[in-house]
Formats: C-alpha cells, sequence, structure tokens
C-alpha cells in the first residue's frame, strides 16, 4: 500500500512527464505514440525513482530535442536513409530510455549503488550518440568507416568523425556532471565529480562507438531499388528497399540496445576503478 507521499511523488512525475512530453509532441520532436511512451516512462522515474533519475532522462531529452532541430534543413536528405527520423516514436523513446527505466525499477526493488552508475552509463550512451550523429552530420568533411578509415558517404553507419566524437564526448561528460548535480539536490550518496564525469564521458563513448562498429558489420542494411544506395530505411526513392546485409532482427532499436549495454558496463567498470 502506497502511502500518501508516494501517491504524491507518482502524482508529481506524472504531471511532469505530461508537461514535457506534450511540449515536445507541440514541438514535433514526438509522435502521438512517443507522446504517450514519453509520459508513462517519466512517470515511472519520478514514481520509483526521484529527481536524479527524472532530471537525467530530461537532461537527455531536451538537449537531444534541441539538436535535432539544428539546421533541421540541412538534415532531410540524410534522415530519408535512416530506419527512424528525428520525430521520435514509442520504439525509439522506449529504445533510448527502456534500459534506464529497468535500472530505476531494480534499484527501487533492490537498491544498489550499481544501478546508478550502470544508469549513468546507459543514458550517457543514448546522450553521445544522439549527439554524435546530429553534430556529424553537419561536418563539412565525409565521415570515414570505424573499422578501415575508409572515406564513407554521409549517414552511413558505421561512419565516424571527429566533430562527431567530440559531441559524444561532451554528451556523455553533461550526463556525468548532471548526475553529480542531482545527487548532491536528492540527498544520495555523494561521489567525486571526476569519478562521475568520467563514467559518463568513458560510457557514452565506449557506447557510441558500439554503435558504429555494429553499424559497420551486424546491423541490418537495406538497399534502395532506385539509387543503389545501403540505407536503414524499410523504403527510399519512393519505393521498399532490399534487404544487403546484416543480420535481419538487429535493426536500429536493438542496435541502440546493445549499445548501450556497453556503456552502462564501461560506466560500472569506471565506479570500480575509481
Amino acid at each position: 500500500m502506497l502511502s500518501g507521499l508516494e501517491v504524491l511523488q507518482w502524482l508529481i512525475g506524472g504531471c511532469g512527464a505530461l508537461l514535457v512530453a506534450g511540449a515536445a509532441y507541440w514541438k514535433q520532436s514526438l509522435s502521438l505514440s512517443g507522446m504517450l511512451a514519453a509520459v508513462l516512462m517519466g512517470t515511472i522515474y519520478f514514481g520509483a525513482g526521484n529527481l536524479f533519475w527524472f532530471g537525467i532522462l530530461l537532461v537527455f531529452f531536451i538537449s537531444s530535442s534541441l539538436l535535432s532541430k539544428l539546421h533541421h534543413e540541412n538534415k532531410a536528405e540524410l534522415e530519408a536513409t535512416y530506419d527512424k527520423t528525428g520525430r521520435r516514436d514509442a520504439g525509439q523513446v522506449f529504445a533510448n530510455g527502456g534500459l534506464g527505466m529497468l535500472m530505476v525499477l531494480l534499484n527501487a526493488v533492490y537498491p544498489l549503488e550499481m544501478w546508478s552508475f550502470l544508469f549513468i552509463g546507459v543514458m550517457a550512451t543514448v546522450t553521445s550518440d544522439t549527439w554524435a550523429t546530429e553534430i556529424g552530420t553537419l561536418a563539412k568533411r565525409p565521415p570515414r568507416s570505424v573499422l578501415t578509415g575508409k572515406v564513407l558517404q554521409a549517414g552511413t553507419s558505421g561512419g565516424v568523425s571527429l566533430p562527431g566524437t567530440l559531441a559524444a564526448a561532451a554528451g556523455g561528460a553533461l550526463i556525468g556532471a548532471a548526475s553529480w548535480g542531482l545527487r548532491l539536490g536528492t540527498g544520495m550518496a555523494s561521489h567525486p565529480l571526476v569519478l562521475l564525469v568520467s563514467a559518463g564521458l568513458l560510457g557514452g563513448l565506449a557506447g557510441a562507438f558500439a554503435d558504429s562498429v555494429l553499424g559497420a558489420t551486424v546491423q541490418r542494411m537495406n538497399r534502395c531499388t532506385v539509387c543503389g544506395r545501403e540505407v536503414e530505411a524499410s523504403s527510399h526513392c519512393g519505393k521498399p528497399t532490399v534487404f544487403a546485409r546484416g543480420w535481419r532482427w538487429m535493426d536500429n532499436d536493438a542496435v541502440n540496445a546493445v549499445s548501450s549495454i556497453t556503456g552502462g558496463a564501461v560506466a560500472l567498470l569506471v565506479s570500480y576503478i575509481g
């Protein structure tokens, strides 16, 4: 049976999540399904957790949504090659925040410090990957293969660039710094700022590079029957695409999940080393 204070916490979480998700839907950063998923997720983050968990989710979501609008008109052609676009649906919302939500629930049932570090790494990964994609696609120089160093066409899975890598590092470090401030603000056990920033930075970079490696090797990729380009999308140039390579089940959401686990594991390792 929930106490009155606990019920109030869930209500505050629900109202806060509805406010943020509703604004994102109005700004067309979320689809309707994405908005509903974000409301559910945000409610759980705050209700089962506290401002630490919910605040980091907000840092990721708000920063990524703002970056997705940066020179948006220049990204239209590249977005046509992606499996998902800048307007996130429920699948993208759960792919980006679902593992974090699991950490929140595990911590609520069986509180351990490891859950918060895994959470930092997971959220640093999705932030780093999103920042790298949004900034990297604006780079003047084409990306290079993370495996071979070969020059690739902009937007190709498995490609990395210096601006994208620096953006990934900044995104991960931001999550680490935000976690330090939020832990202080919520009265959680304190850790040195440098430890939390390192966990976010290294976890985010590890997860982002894991995403690139998976994109270059086993991610499902399709080929456009009109222009011949290799894309993630199921249709391109107005026609359905055909399977080209990779594991058929390893779509973009699966890649996000695997890379997030990698980032979480690295952040947890940093906590033990530190």
